[in-house]
Order: C-alpha cells, then structure tokens, then sequence
C-alpha cells in the first residue's frame, strides 16, 4: 500500500519528487525517500515519518540530476524506519529500486541471496529485488531492462517497480503485475506513479500499465514490452480531473472538506445519470451494464470496508427495486470458499480506488468461473475498471482524506441508481414510480445542506462525548450499514474502539457491557422499525447507558429516551442512508479532533489497500 514516483525530464528533480509524492501520501506515510542519478553518481535521502521530514532533509542536502524515483512507505514486511525505507539499493550502490506489493516468496530469495553473499540492510521484502538484479547483470544481462525481466520471473507477488542504474544514467525500467502503475505523458518528460493523481498537474495524458509489462523510459521516450522482451500496444489515455479537488480550499481538513463536498458533488452526479426536466435515466449512462444485466437472476455484491458497507445498502436497494435476491460478501473472505453462484448471477464489485487488492482477486477469480461482472469504481482507468466486463464510474472526484467519506455517498448514489435501472428493466418499476424516485433523489443535495448547517451541534456533541473510549452503534434494517460505517470512522480517524450491533441483537450478549462508561449512538429515525429501536433505547437507559441519538426532524418523542439528538430531515427509509452518513462522519471528526489525532492520516492505515 506504498506509493511510488519516478521522473526523467527537465525540472527541478526534487520539487517533482516530492509533490508527486505529496499526492500520493494517503497510501502510506510511515516512511518516504527519493534517489537520483547525476551522470554517473547517485543520490539518496530516506527519512522516517511523514513527508515533511524528506522535505526538510531536501533543503538542507540538495540532490542534483534529471532522473529519480521516490517512495511514500506503508509497512508491510520490516517496521518503520530509516534502513527500512524506499528506495533501496543493491550490495555496490549501483542499484536503486522502488516497490509497491507484496513478494510472496521473498525469504525464499533472501536465502538465496545470502549463500550468494549478498549483503541486506533491512528487514523487508522489497530488498530483495534490487539484489536479484544485480545478480543478473553480474551474470551477463546485457542491460537493465533484460535484468529486470529476468528477476520478475523469479518473483511471486505483487509489484510495481521502478529502479535505476547509475551505469545506464538516463535510463528508469518500471514493471508491474497485481499493483497500479501508470506513465505520464509529457513534453519531453516522462512520469511514472501509483496513480495519476500524482501527475495530474504536470500532464493528464496517462498509460495505464497492464500487469506483466515493463516500461522503459529515457529523455522523452518510452517504449512498452513484455516479459518475452516484444513491444506491446498500449493506449494514452485522458484523465479529466480537477486539480483543485486536490486541494483543502480553506478548510482545516482534507476529510472536512469532503465531507461538505457531498451535496455539491451528488448535484453533479444527478446532472450526469438523470434527465432533470422529466425524471428519467439517460439511458447511454446505463446501457453499458444492460447486456450484462438482462436475464440475471441474482445479484453478488463484493467488496471491502466503506464500500462494504455501501454493499450492505446495495442488497436492501436491489431487493426493494428488482426484487431480485442479493448476498454482500467480504473480498478477502471469498477465495475461501466453495462459490456456488450461477451463470445468471450478476458480481458487483465496489473499490473507491480501483486497486483494492482483495476485490481485484476476487473480480478475477469470479471471472474466471464464467460469472458477469460489474464494478463500481471512482478512478477512471484502474484495474478493477479495466478488468470489469463493465464499470459505472460514481465520479466522486478524488478523494484525499484516508477515512472514506464523499466517496460513500457517491457509492450509495450509483447503487440507488443501478437499482432503479434495473428495476425498471425488469419491470418492477412502473414509469410513475420511477419518476417518484428520482424526484425524491434530487431533493437529497438541498438535505444535505440541512445536516451540514447543524456541523457546530455536532461538533459540541462530539467533544462533549470525547474522552469516552467504548460506543455501541445501533441500528435496524437498511442503516444498520451507516451504524457498521459510523463505528468504522471513528475508530479509523479518533482509535476509540467502537462496535456496531443490529440493535434487536444487543440483548443476545452486548447488553453485558452497557454501563454510565458507554456511549450507544444510535440511529432511530422515521422508519419501519421506529417503535422497535424505541424499546432498544429503553434497554438501555435502564441500564445507564449513555444514547446520541439520531432522529428525524421534528421528533420531540426521542428526547425522552436519549441524552442527546442530532436531527436529520425526513426523507423515504430507502433513502434514509444518504443523509444518515454525514452526521456520523462529522461526530467522528471532531471526536477525533478532540483527542488531537492526525485526521487526514490515521495511524497505521493507507488510503487504497493494494495488498492483501
């Protein structure tokens, strides 16, 4: 789950380096570092910590040349620290090498490499690569990139790569196989990155490197082959982001700043997937799913974290709209089991980034039984978008902050509006319905601004209940999802230990821990399932425990049952969860706020799991 840059061009190497990696933070910050080559002498700094530490060991040792690679460090194999920080170099300081993934073989390597007397420095996995290349080209490899080909033959994992050698000065050789790696496309200056949003602001002309093959770039050119050394096609893509959506705009927060980003950007939405004048789909938006779609006869929603949990939503929107039966499964659970699913059945698989490693290996091993597959995507051009039968881009836009936030709701749009897609095509919904529906959709942006306009009761609330280190979030039907995500945010961004329950469960064994040292947030808004929640929060009051309860505007009743009320307006139950996200989101913010944390980068996490 690191990040990993490289340059060859012009500019100024370091500034390059360290923007680049300053945008591709969110997928690790225990360690960072860059190495260069000048002519025939490199250049390496590596520091533990966040980013500003390489930068300010940057301006006081300078680094010179017009080819580098940098690294943004998630531990994986090895703890954080300087000797275990990228890049790596080889046994002679004639190598250096960047890496993202997991070499699944590498004690196996290791071994072999120290009876072939070389020499390690650190602890981790990646290390070995850069020693199997100096093997090769000690044993005749003509140049980098056959040395390069031939070390990817010997390793089992995943990996994107970039190494330099300081004997070919105006060469980089990158590679990939199960992690992102992409190329981007300058005059005369070529960039390599995790993802594009590293060098959105220097090009938007974009390669997306396939796995098995390998870049290889000097001044101004490149060219693409695979592991038999032919050239491959390969495709420039354009990447239409907003630059500024890369930035915090005045806010504290990059996760604040998304989470008031959710009205404006389901407004865009709505403009992209609905016709507003009549309350209908555009239909070229949808027609890329149709084919797969039409005699299905099930429904399997995969994936991992947040956007399991939109998952979970996902199954109460496919069986009230197609009424057709939906199973949500965990990514990393499904290579475990005995699959029985038929060829009719529909796989939905949803990632914010596109390269969550678990759902990719999921994706494919469904693939590979038959089955049609759908993914749910916001990166234009990832993996599990290129490798999907077909994608429906949520265009939430890039999103910064680790803890997901407007990347949820957008999730939670695109399965509103696949639902009654599909619904309509199956003819569970009738044209008026239909219409009803989405009417009641664009009403939600100008909701959210309601929710938004209580941030400051929130906020109170969250520091009122700060120093507490034990909640219980309660729910029933389709938000028992927000109250799984709501617990998730606040261990993510404020580590306070939160569990979440079906609230009709907690009698079955939780109750145990209700006490005055327990705060339950509990969601009890309008619903099917009011009056049971009721007897929940009754439960436990009189047990002491301590309710944030979150209801529905206008409810004076609730106020007897809970300590505090966080208000939200009334909507449809099936579309309670859109606006029931953001007063969780925001109380864990400022809980997390309260207790000092590093909001936009929690400890110990990474923004795309690209490792399983």
């Amino acid at each position: 789950m690191c990040g990993i840059v490289g340059y060859i061009g012009k500019r100024n190497i370091s500034k390059v380096l360290l923007e680049s990696l300053q945008r591709l933070e969110y997928r690790g910050y225990d360690s960072s570092g860059i190495a260069t080559l000048d002519n025939n002498d490199l250049y390496l700094c590596r520091e533990t910590g966040c980013l500003e530490n390489l930068a300010a060991t940057l301006a006081e040792y300078p680094v010179k040349g017009n080819v580098g690679i940098g690294h943004t460090r998630w531990a994986t194999h090895g703890e954080p620290s300087k000797v275990n920080a990228h890049p790596h170099t080889d046994c002679e300081n004639n190598l250096v090498l960047v890496h993202n993934g997991i070499i699944e073989n590498y004690a196996e390597l290791r071994n072999k490499l120290k009876k072939n007397n070389h020499k390690f420095r650190s602890n981790t996995d990646s290390e070995i690569i850069v020693h199997i290349i100096e093997d090769y080209l000690k044993k005749g490899a003509k140049n980098l990139e056959e040395a390069v080909i031939c070390t990817l033959m010997d390793l089992k994992g995943a990996y994107a790569i970039a190494a330099l050698n300081k004997n070919e000065p105006e060469k980089m050789v990158a590679a990939k196989n199960g992690s992102s790696l992409i190329l981007g496309i300058g005059k005369n200056e070529i960039f390599v990155a995790s993802d594009a949003s590293a060098v959105i602001p220097y090009t938007r002309q974009i390669v997306f490197l396939e796995d098995y093959q390998i870049a290889i770039i000097e001044q101004g050119k490149f060219n693409v082959i695979n592991l038999n050394g032919n050239n491959v096609a390969y495709n420039v893509s354009l990447v239409d982001w907003d630059i500024d959506s890369a930035q915090k705009d005045g806010y504290a927060h990059f996760m604040l700043k998304e989470i008031h980003a959710q009205p404006k950007m389901l407004k865009k939405i709505l403009s992209e997937k609905f016709n507003s004048d009549n309350f209908s789909l555009k239909l070229s938006e949808f027609s890329k799913i149709k084919k797969y779609s039409a005699d299905i006869n099930q429904i399997v929603i995969q994936a991992c974290g947040t956007s399991f949990h939109a998952g979970m939503v996902g199954k109460f929107i496919f069986e009230y709209f197609v009424n057709l039966h939906t199973d949500i499964e965990i990514s990393s659970e499904i290579k475990y089991k005995h699959f029985i699913y038929s060829k009719k059945s529909l796989i939905i698989s949803i990632t914010q980034s596109g390269e969550t490693a678990d759902t990719l290996i999921a994706l494919r091993q469904l693939r590979r039984k038959g089955l049609r597959t759908i993914s749910l995507c916001n990166v234009v051009g990832s993996t599990i978008a290129r490798e999907s039968d077909a994608v429906f881009y949520i265009h939430a836009g890039p999103e910064i902050g680790v803890a997901s936030t407007k990347a949820y709701t957008a999730q939670l749009f695109a399965l509103y509006s696949i639902g009654i897609f599909l619904g309509t095509l199956k003819r569970i919904i009738k044209k008026s319905l239909k219409s009803s529906l989405i009417k009641e959709l664009t009403f939600i942006p100008s909701l959210m601004h309601k929710v938004l306009a209580s941030e400051q009761q929130i906020a109170a609330c969250a520091k009122k209940y700060a120093k507490y280190n034990d909640f219980f979030y309660l729910a029933r039907g389709i938000n028992y999802a927000n109250a799984l995500e709501g617990a998730l945010k606040l261990k993510e961004v404020a580590y306070v230990h939160a569990s979440a329950y079906p609230a009709g469960e907690i009698k079955h064994g939780p109750i145990t821990l209700v006490c005055k040292e327990l705060i339950c947030v509990c969601i009890v808004t309008e619903s099917s399932t009011y009056e049971k929640m009721l007897f929940n929060l009754e439960e436990i009051k009189a047990r002491h425990g301590r309710v944030i309860a979150i209801a529905t505007e206008g409810n004076q009743e609730i106020k007897n049952y809970a300590d505090d009320v966080i208000y939200i307006p009334y909507v449809q139950e099936i579309f309670s969860p859109l606006l029931v996200a953001l007063p969780l989101q925001i109380f864990a913010y400022y809980v997390a706020l309260a207790r000092g944390c590093n909001v936009d980068k929690p400890r110990n996490l990474a923004k795309s799991v690209t490792v399983e």
